[in-house]
């Protein structure tokens, strides 16, 4: 089932997700809504806190990438390669170190449709999560597919790519971000906003 996405503004967004259990109600369900909501929006990433859920949960799929830019030079083989095929359910994730020299990405999301900025994230992550199954991981990833998890996890810990920019640019954006809270924005997939009329 696609579900709305919840837009920037939304209380929900800022709040720090809950561990869960193997026995979570409708896990299963949630999972499969998630990635169907994430593809509908043409997302390589979705959030529970942006269904409206605060658990420490949310979904990749890094195809798109490579599916954009498959005539150009932006990725390696090796990389495209990779990257077709990351697709991950990550549950109560930790990062335990993240390493190497800030480097920016311009990078967009689901709940702040129409605007993109220049992030800077640390290039290689640790991450310790449990799967759909609960089978534990301790992995290390780099490059784009860490930056992707960088993103999603701070929606795990109620925070967004916008806290990450300048004051100056957040400044500059607060009209925009406020017409988005409001509805006042056009998008071609289902969203919640937390004060439209």
């Amino acid at each position: 089932m696609i579900l709305p996405v919840i837009a920037y503004g939304d209380p929900v967004l800022r709040k720090v997700g809950v561990e869960i259990t193997k026995d979570h109600p409708g896990l299963k369900d949630i999972i499969s809504d998630m990635f169907e909501t994430m593809y509908k929006a043409l997302g390589v990433g979705l959030a529970a806190p942006q269904i409206g859920k605060s658990i420490r949960l949310f979904v990749i799929d890094t195809k798109p990438f490579t599916e954009k830019n498959e005539d150009d030079d932006e990725f390696t083989d090796e990389e495209r390669l990779q990257l077709a095929g990351f697709k991950k359910v990550f549950i109560n994730a930790k990062i335990i170190e993240e390493k190497g020299e800030e480097w920016d990405f311009n990078e967009g999301c689901l709940s702040i449709p129409k605007i993109r900025e220049d992030v800077f994230r640390k290039p290689k992550i640790r991450i310790k999560y449990v799967d759909e199954n609960f089978k534990s991981f301790d992995e290390t990833y780099d490059g784009l597919i860490a930056r992707v998890i960088q993103h999603e996890y701070d929606h795990i810990d109620g925070k967004l790519f916008t806290d990450k920019i300048s004051p100056l640019r957040r400044r500059l954006l607060k009209g925009r971000l406020n017409d988005i809270s409001k509805g006042n924005v056009k998008v071609d997939y289902k969203m919640k906003f937390p004060v439209k009329k």
